[in-house]
């Protein structure tokens, strides 16, 4: 081949980043291909927009498929030059001046046909040595990619793991106050095991806390030791195909070695513990409530808009199925607009599930109630088989067991409040201060069945 058309074929399957051939080649939407790993370490600090590493255009393309025109090219490529390379005077056997064709699986070396069959061979594993260097980047390159989605996912849960810190001491703090007033309200001095409860509260918060930060420290050293094998994997990929089958040793089972036992989330809960007299005092202002103005399906996205809220850092490369479940909604068939009323609903059955109250909207504006302010509910929102508990108006997690059975709803207009109550535990969920609600509401309840 013509020097100078050789080197316009080198170009063309050299990577801009790393200026090496290409590995796992991918083209991104501006025309420009680069080497997987290579493109995804240059995004990675860039979440939300990204550019071309050569002409700079803006590229929202996450997902890639490797170019197969360009992997084939590039194989050709170091087919040539490692022909080549055997072809050398200084690379033929010593002994018996034959060109090495065959590499020996047990030493790793690279034999003539004829050191293949000595005595000191012949017991071990041979194949030829294109096949052998090919078969080896093949395994480099789903390594590669197994750690990267590795990489991803400790990414994803160390960010899960952020976010749970970053409310953890609030809520904790807030549990308190709110089991403080909740238990003054039921007694004007609180009692010894009153005060108990709430120092245990105070340590368990601590020690959840600790368990948290422990947690994200596993996080941070399980993702330097997956970013440091992702790049010793890369490394040897870009080695030329003599020096890959010689060098990469037990690279490939350290690589399976270091994606075991990726650190889950802790998902932490605050014990629930019973309050004395909490349940005949709700049900002092029982009332049955009757729901109509029904819809399903399509018209309802806000556990779309919660599940998004809740697992966007788990989401970014997915889209939410809205028809997942069968859901339903409906209003109670009177707004409450003074006084105490207390009922409760039975959500053992559902998949997801939100109750609670919202102002009187037209059923067409349910889609766009969770970011207006005018809904208060207590929902429970399912992903992966882990459930997590919800409120809104801010929207709030809620670090608690998921209650079985029956949720009370209490709602007091004179304070302006509502409260959620665990029916089988006797437990206070969660009560809104003083003063949230300041308008006629309606009670509200959806649900979503596989």
């Amino acid at each position: 081949m013509d020097l100078d058309i050789l080197q316009v074929f080198q170009r063309e399957i050299t990577c801009a980043i790393c200026l090496n051939y290409l590995i796992d080649p991918v083209t991104i939407g501006c025309g420009h291909s680069f080497c997987r790993p290579c493109l995804y370490l240059s995004w990675e600090v860039s979440q939300n927009s990204s550019h071309c590493p050569e002409c700079r255009e803006p590229s929202q393309q996450r997902k890639f498929k490797t170019n197969i025109v360009l992997k084939n090219l590039v194989s050709i490529a170091r087919k040539a030059s490692l022909l080549q390379f055997l072809s050398s005077e200084e690379e033929m056997c010593r002994i018996h001046k034959e060109k090495k064709k065959m590499f020996c699986e047990v030493d790793r070396s690279l034999l003539c046909l004829l050191c293949s069959n000595s005595q000191e061979h012949r017991a071990h594993r041979h194949c030829p040595i294109e096949g052998a260097a090919e078969d080896q980047r093949d395994k480099l390159e789903k390594q590669m990619r197994s750690l990267w989605d590795k990489i991803q996912e400790n990414n994803r849960n160390l960010s899960e793991e952020r976010i749970v810190i970053k409310h953890w001491t609030d809520y904790v703090l807030l549990v308190r106050k709110m089991i403080r007033t909740e238990y003054c309200e039921l007694h004007p001095v609180l009692h010894k095991e009153e005060e108990q409860h709430l120092e245990n509260l105070r340590k368990e918060g601590r020690d959840l806390l600790q368990q948290l930060k422990r947690s994200v420290a596993k996080m941070h050293q399980k993702r330097k030791q997956l970013k440091e094998m992702y790049k010793e994997v890369m490394d040897m990929c870009h080695k030329p195909e003599e020096e890959l089958l010689q060098d990469i040793g037990d690279l490939l089972m350290r690589s399976e070695t270091v994606q075991l036992h990726i650190p889950r989330p802790v998902h932490p809960e605050l014990s629930v513990r019973a309050i004395t007299g909490l349940m005949d005092r709700y049900r002092r202002y029982w009332v049955e409530i009757y729901f109509h103005n029904e819809v399903s399906n399509h018209h309802i996205r806000l556990f779309d808009d919660l599940r998004n809220f809740t697992f966007r850092s788990h989401n970014q490369d997915q889209s939410l199925n809205p028809e997942k479940s069968n859901y339903f909604a409906a209003w109670g068939d009177q707004a409450f607009t003074a006084g105490k009323y207390y009922w409760e609903l039975d959500v053992d059955d559902s998949w997801d599930w939100a109750l609670g109250v919202s102002r009187d909207y037209p059923i067409c504006s349910l889609g766009t109630m969770l970011v207006s302010g005018d809904m208060f509910l207590l929902a429970c929102v399912r992903q992966d088989n882990q459930c997590t508990l919800w409120t809104t108006s801010p929207v709030i997690p809620q670090f608690i067991e998921k209650p079985l059975g029956r949720v009370g709803v209490y709602l007091d207009l004179q304070s302006g409040s509502v409260s959620f109550v665990n029916v089988d535990k006797s437990s206070l969920i969660w009560k809104y201060r003083a003063g949230s609600l300041s308008f006629p509401v309606r009670p509200f309840f959806i649900t979503g069945h596989k």
